[in-house]
């Protein structure tokens, strides 16, 4: 949210006295932070007392700004002399605080927290965030710790059958809730000239620069499909007239130089930006945004916010991403893997006028406008806070 800005939310969302506990390992930079933070702020400014339990990271700060409040505990610990602890701390906590409801975020921590709502006799939440595997029943009943409280919440109608199919519970219990994009600070004319230029310098592209310049936003490790991008650009007729940036933190050099070397032998130009802290910009400083994946996305964060800045996306027709685009519509879809199918896609997309990409960004504008926006997520949140508590 830009400084100085506030969240209109009616403070009707939630009764009057109510109190919220988050709990969440880290408050580090990644997808399920942020939302934390998003209903955090959003609970704050509807009149409640937002509390947060966590091991504290780079988002301690946004939180205190937006009017929640960072209770620091070891939550991120997985051994079982910490799960017990943190749950006597938890329950601790819902006492003093008079906590209402317990919103749980992450597996380890989830034991503890749900074990301190049922003592304190609160209700407690839970929200599946990633597509969990199972190599083995003992990894399975861990993961189903996700489904242990009083309702989940999946965050798309993907994770919800993969919790159904997976875990068993009952249909009535999983309700999706699609991660929310503040639509406000991915407004393309909320970016400056200035933060624009930024990136296109740190990346190396100049002014002027006349190949179509392809996204990836995702961290570099194997299943986002960087590899992928580069045989499908390799293979495609308009090769030349693209380069490619990868923007995202890294796993390891290895990783990295391995990319590097493939592209300098597929003859593709490529850029291994590393992270970018002004993801609006980012997604304004490109022409297109691929997201390959291999594996399935539970909800495909960068997906749903570079459509939120009008921007092209071509992802896989896998996970979340499938539901958040329209195919031919607001982006395009391309069978996850396929590395032809992919060539064929980026040659549509690098072959589109500026009025055709103009016109399906802007229609990918409006969808996360109307289905993936903050006050969807907060409305459906707080509705459900609200059925839990017996509140009107």
């Amino acid at each position: 949210m830009p400084e100085g800005a506030t969240l209109n939310i009616s403070r009707a969302l939630l009764p009057a006295g109510f109190t919220l506990l988050q709990v969440v390992p880290a408050l580090g930079a990644g997808g399920v932070e942020t939302v934390t933070v998003e209903v955090a702020a959003a609970a704050a400014a509807a009149g409640a007392r937002s509390l947060v339990a966590s091991h504290g990271g780079a988002l301690e700060g946004e939180l205190a700004r937006r009017g929640a409040k960072l209770i620091r505990l070891p939550v991120h610990a997985r051994d079982p002399l910490s799960l017990v602890a943190n749950a006597a701390r938890l329950e601790g906590i819902i006492r003093r605080e008079k906590v209402n409801l317990v919103h749980v975020r992450s597996r380890a921590p989830a034991f503890s927290a749900l074990a301190a709502a049922r003592r304190a006799r609160i209700p407690a939440v839970t929200t599946y965030h990633g597509i969990y595997t199972a190599a083995s029943p003992l990894k399975r009943w861990y993961n189903g710790v996700m489904t242990r409280g009083d309702a989940v919440i999946a965050n798309s109608a993907f994770t919800r059958d993969h919790v159904l199919a997976e875990h068993g519970v009952a249909a009535t219990k999983v309700v999706v809730i699609p991660e929310g994009v503040d639509t406000t600070v991915f407004d393309p004319a909320a970016v400056s000239p200035g933060r624009l230029a930024a990136v296109r310098q740190a990346w190396g592209i100049a002014a002027g620069e006349p190949r179509t310049v392809i996204l990836l936003a995702a961290r570099l490790t194997g299943w986002k499909g960087h590899r992928l991008l580069i045989d499908a650009l390799a293979g495609a007729a308009g090769r030349e007239r693209a380069r490619l940036v990868f923007a995202g933190p890294g796993e390891g050099g290895d990783y990295a130089r391995d990319l590097a070397a493939q592209a300098k032998r597929a003859r593709v130009d490529l850029t291994i930006a590393g992270p970018c802290a002004d993801m609006p910009a980012a997604f304004l400083a490109a022409d297109l945004v691929a997201a390959p994946s291999t594996l399935a996305e539970s909800f495909g964060r960068a997906v749903a916010e570079a459509g939120a800045t009008g921007k092209v996306v071509v992802a896989a027709d896998l996970g979340g991403p499938a539901e958040t685009i329209e195919d031919g519509v607001t982006g395009l879809l391309v069978p996850p893997g396929d590395a032809a199918a992919w060539s064929a896609a980026l040659d549509r997309a690098l072959d589109m006028d500026e009025v055709g990409r103009t016109a399906m960004g802007a229609a990918a504008r409006r969808r996360i406008g109307q289905r993936y926006s903050l006050a969807a997520m907060h409305e459906a949140t707080f509705a459900l806070y609200r059925a839990l508590t017996g509140a009107p």
